[in-house]
């Protein structure tokens, strides 16, 4: 788009006649720089495409317009130039290919780039060989092996190895379209392509990935793949089918075959004969389940004892299906803060013996969950974490095999909680008795090494910042790659990635940049690309040497100079002291693109309080909700007050069973000593959006701090934190449900209720309990107060987030903050 006109979309004045906003027009002008900002920067989104052998790197970098440069760089000297001419490049891919090209956006999808001056690459889903020298292109007849295909579970685990950069063709060989999926280290599918009957298409990966090909409708997982070495085809046929890995009821030694039957477990001999019951006194009620769990020699079989519970279920009507006229009642399982859960417990058995060997369970008697349960090698004993409910305990529990005696290896106790769901990390060093913990017992996330006889913990890392988690683990080496938070001398939740032996000698930090950092390595982890931002700076790319983290080569810093020529500005950073006078809060102001100084503008404070992260942004970012927000005429601010994560358990304790405070007296002085430098903060006029624990702070603010906030939007709040899911609030809140969890709901205070609120609610909202907003209504009614309530039908979570949701918010905050009231 050229820049005249987008220019001409920002500097369209929000008040469009006189004495009121044209709530449509500036969303749809929002929507639109939404979608044309980005290509207003220039240089950037830097992809690398590393070398398979000893080759130069080339990269990918967008520039103005969505135009496309490919660069190559020596990784030994840094010497950067083009990877070739791109409108010759452009014009032999086009001869060869037979397709029209545009030189400034090459339909390259890999690069592998060699010595000899050969680039091979793949564009139109097939490989190519670029010959430099000669700047001819031909297709790239080496002949790629074929792929094994597996059944699908096989790679469901996800990316665990990353080797060598290497292609992977997928030649559609069914009657109908495929998918193809690559699956990421913690399991996501990332959709790649769509191959039709015949079809190809060709991707760099690298060996060690995981891929999985799905029917068009991904109703059906069809094969599983992990990319080798070599360049190779996975032949698509059909359903790959059989069990890839080894069948977990089967023994080690082969000869027995475990089995549930009859809420009993049984073992039968492979090669046949009688079953044999090792237990005897399931019932339907009290019953044995799956992991079965067998000893490396064959001795002892693990199996789990589970009660049945009565889940609660939540009912939900849809009033207007698309298929029907009748509406519809939705049924679904939702357990909430103090339910009953099923907490399934080791069972221990003697295969010889064919009975059970008694365990005890004193130390794992009241279970959240058991999990990662694993033997030693020797089959003495075996160990598992406990994680009890109310999580003020995580503890490790060993077992001997042959007496069942039970002892503690390690655990960790809290008076408030154990951060279990964000923090939690164990690695078990392979070939030793050793374990890699990660704990909060010294007021930051950090990790110990753990001797697995004795129970003694020695730190690898320490001081006044967090581990936020490792992203490697090299037994050989004794190292590890993590990903950490609270450098000194910068914005406490920026990342960086650090290097750290078992022992906790040789800490390097990998980056530098005052900035949030994400890196690349190359499959021999020699090399690394390390980007980095803020949110008032554009992101920097940098070459680095993986040995001591030195700077090879700068290879792009992006400019946003034409995008803020528009009138758009970078959020501002801003930091204040919180409620004790002395820790900093952090957070960020943002303006409209046609912000103007002189006049006076309404505070909107975007707010998400959940405990489990924190939320003012740290990375830049061409255009955000916030920004779309301000352009409604309003200055808005992200704050992260106390309560919520990564700044120490001490800032962190301050939501423990107190969800309520919200932050709000560290957000309140924030917004204060803002507004004390920047005249243009009218803190008469400020008002609070948010959803989902966000809803529940938003509605929180005005009941309790209705001095303060005049105006505000809860959009499907966890309103009461009995009505909302089990986990998250009894992460926060505790187990069992007390006095707190009453006092902190907002159903409790909405007689304070002083200022303008409007409630949101999605009818088929299965995230958080529609009932829980619904609750607030009837007692705002009983209360006799005034609000407005606006559900929306055929809605999710996130109902304000709907195009008629932003459209009726936008004008709830503009008539509230902006515009006078009707006869005023």
């Amino acid at each position: 788009m050229r820049l005249g006109l987008i220019a001409s979309l920002l500097f369209l004045p929000a008040a469009i006649h006189a004495g009121a906003v044209d709530v449509r027009a500036v969303l749809k002008r929002s929507d639109e720089m939404r979608k044309e900002a980005a290509a207003l920067v220039a240089n950037r989104d830097l992809l690398p495409f590393w070398p398979s052998g000893d080759g130069p790197l080339v990269y990918r970098v967008n520039g103005e317009s969505n135009g496309r440069r490919f660069m190559m760089v020596d990784l030994t000297s840094g010497a950067k130039s083009p990877a070739f001419d791109h409108p010759a490049f452009a014009k032999s891919l086009a001869a060869a290919a037979g397709k029209e090209v545009d030189p400034e956006r090459l339909p390259i999808d890999a690069i592998d780039a060699g010595k000899d001056g050969v680039i091979f690459f793949s564009a139109f889903g097939k490989p190519w060989a670029y010959h430099r020298g000669e700047g001819r292109i031909s297709p790239d007849d080496r002949a790629p092996a074929d792929a094994k295909l597996m059944p699908p579970g096989s790679v469901m685990r996800g990316t665990r190895d990353t080797g060598m950069a290497t292609r992977l063709t997928f030649r559609n060989e069914t009657e109908g379209d495929v998918k193809i999926f690559w699956i990421d280290s913690s399991r996501r599918h990332h959709f790649s392509a769509k191959i039709a009957p015949k079809g190809e298409f060709t991707v760099q990966t690298y060996a060690g990935h995981a891929w999985l090909v799905t029917d068009a409708e991904e109703d059906e997982d069809l094969a599983g793949i992990t990319a080798g070495e070599q360049s190779s085809i996975a032949r698509v046929t059909g359903p790959v089918t059989g069990d890839a890995r080894a069948d977990a009821s089967i023994s080690p030694d082969g000869k027995w075959k475990a089995s549930i039957r009859d809420h009993n477990l049984w073992i039968q001999p492979l090669g046949g004969g009688e079953a044999i019951a090792l237990s005897t006194d399931g019932t339907e009620d009290s019953h044995y389940s799956a992991p079965l769990v067998w000893s490396p020699d064959s001795g002892k079989l693990i199996a789990f004892h589970t009660k049945r519970v009565d889940e609660r279920k939540i009912h939900i009507v849809e009033s207007s299906p698309p298929d029907q006229v009748q509406p519809k009642l939705k049924t679904i399982n939702y357990a909430k803060p103090g339910d009953s859960i099923r907490q399934p417990k080791p069972k221990l058995f003697d295969i010889a013996a064919r009975k059970e060997i008694a365990t005890g369970g004193k130390l794992s008697e009241n279970p959240w969950n058991i999990s990662d349960l694993a033997w030693e090698d020797d089959s003495s004993a075996y160990s598992f974490i406990y994680n009890q409910r109310g999580h003020q305990v995580m503890r490790m529990v060993g077992i001997r095999a042959d007496t069942g005696e039970e002892k503690t290896i390690f655990e960790d106790k809290s008076g408030t909680f154990i951060d279990y769901s964000q923090k939690f990390f164990l690695h078990r060093v392979a070939g030793s008795t050793e374990l890699i913990w990660a704990s909060e017992r010294d007021g930051f996330n950090h990790l110990y090494l753990i001797d697995g006889k004795s129970g003694a913990a020695k730190p690898i890392t320490q001081g006044r910042w967090n581990v936020r988690d490792v992203v490697e683990v090299d037994d050989a080496k004794r190292t590890l790659l993590i990903r950490i938070m609270g450098v000194e001398g910068q914005n406490p939740y920026h990342e960086h990635f650090a290097r750290v032996n078992f022992d906790g000698t040789g800490f390097l930090r990998l980056t530098e940049g005052d900035g949030s950092h994400r890196i690349s390595f190359s499959p021999d982890r020699k090399f690394y690309v390390d980007t980095w931002s803020r949110v008032d700076l554009p992101p920097v790319s940098e070459l680095r040497r993986s040995e001591d983290g030195k700077l090879i080569a700068e290879l792009e810093r992006s400019d946003d100079s034409k995008l803020l020529a528009t009138g758009w500005s970078r959020p501002e950073r801003f930091v204040a002291k919180g409620r004790d006078g002395k820790t900093d809060i952090h957070g960020i102001i943002v303006r409209p693109c046609d912000f103007d100084p002189a006049k006076r503008y309404p505070v909107l404070e975007e707010i998400y309080a959940g405990p489990h992260d924190h939320f003012v942004p740290v990375e830049y970012a061409p255009w955000s909700y916030y920004q779309g927000m301000a352009e409604l005429g309003f200055i808005v601010v992200k704050i992260d007050g106390m309560g919520t994560n990564w700044r120490g358990k001490e800032f962190h304790d301050v939501c423990w069973k107190n969800l309520s405070d919200g932050g709000f007296p560290d957000r309140i002085p924030w917004i204060k000593a803002a507004a004390a430098g920047r005249p243009w903060m009218d803190l008469t006029r400020v008002g609070i959006n948010g959803g989902s624990a966000g809803g529940q702070n938003a509605l929180s603010g005005l009941l309790h701090h209705g001095d303060f906030y005049k105006v505000g939007v809860a959009d499907c709040g966890c309103h009461d934190n009995r009505m909302d899911k089990i986990w998250w609030n009894e992460a926060w809140m505790g187990w069992p449900v007390d006095e707190s969890y009453a006092r902190n709901s907002n159903v409790t205070h909405v007689a304070k209720l002083t200022g303008k609120l409007m409630l949101f609610v999605g009818e088929l909202d299965t995230n958080v309990d529609p009932a829980s907003t619904a609750q607030v209504v009837h007692a705002l009614q009983k209360a006799d107060k005034d609000f407005e309530f606006m559900p929306i039908m055929n809605a999710g979570h996130g109902s304000a987030e709907t195009p008629y949701g932003r459209r009726i918010r936008a004008e709830f905050l503009v008539s509230n903050l902006i515009d006078p009231a009707p006869g005023s």
